[in-house]
């Protein structure tokens, strides 16, 4: 994977400190992965692909596959997350309203908390 780092690095024309900026991790952090100190962790990946859309997670995970994901599947993608854009949500205090859009249905909403802690409501529930 440190391979495909670097590859990434050398397409978007990153040095390995802004890099470290554009997603939102320590610098050293970069430096020790390069270096092969250590093995990039799950969050790591994560923020690289948040940052880099445009990046193939099978690529960058595998090796498997090009290094970009190819117009017609980001257009896929973008088509599935419109797809799933389908709530209009209104907080007053602590009441949530839900609105669902059209013949969509709501089947479970999830809400985290700043303490790491979550709570999944269904669909009987709402």
């Amino acid at each position: 994977m440190k391979s495909r780092i670097e590859k990434i690095l050398g397409d978007k024309h990153l040095s390995p400190a802004k890099f470290a900026d554009e997603i939102g991790v320590q610098r050293s952090g970069v430096s020790h992965i390069l270096s092969g100190r250590n093995k990039p962790s799950l969050d790591f990946i994560r923020k690289i692909l948040i940052r880099f859309s445009d990046i193939n997670p099978e690529w960058l995970i595998m090796g498997r596959g090009d290094m970009y994901i190819s117009r017609s599947n980001y257009n896929e993608k973008e088509k599935k997350e419109e797809k799933y854009d389908i709530l209009d949500i209104e907080k007053d205090n602590d009441l949530i309203e839900i609105k669902e859009k059209q013949d969509k249905k709501v089947e479970k909403v999830v809400i985290f908390y700043s303490d790491n802690t979550f709570q999944e409501f269904y669909s009987q529930e709402l």
